[in-house]
């Protein structure tokens, strides 16, 4: 599939970009040949093959779900403002 200037223009308006004139050539070939690949795509026979969340097949690397800092709520409480059962006391925004 070719596209014209023109349909190049009416895309980049469509999409809010702006593409300057001397560019319009390299997007029309650019924006073609993406089109041609996606065309050749679609004739590819997938009957049969199952779809994968990835490409690859790997397993995730695990990590130990452990605490990897210093539980520090009581330092920081201790010099909030105003704290209440463990929880930040902040006055109220909206009434």
């Amino acid at each position: 599939m070719s596209l014209s200037q023109e349909q190049v223009k009416k895309i980049a308006h469509l999409a809010r970009l702006n593409v300057r004139e001397e560019d319009l050539d390299t997007y029309a070939r650019t924006l073609s040949d993406i089109l041609d690949f996606v065309e050749q795509m679609e004739g590819v026979d997938t009957e049969g093959v199952e779809p994968m969340a990835h490409p690859l097949e790997l397993s995730q690397r695990l990590r130990a779900d452990a605490p990897t800092e210093p539980d520090r709520r009581a330092h920081f409480q201790r010099i909030a403002p105003a704290v209440e059962d463990g929880l930040y006391l902040v006055p109220r925004v909206i009434e």
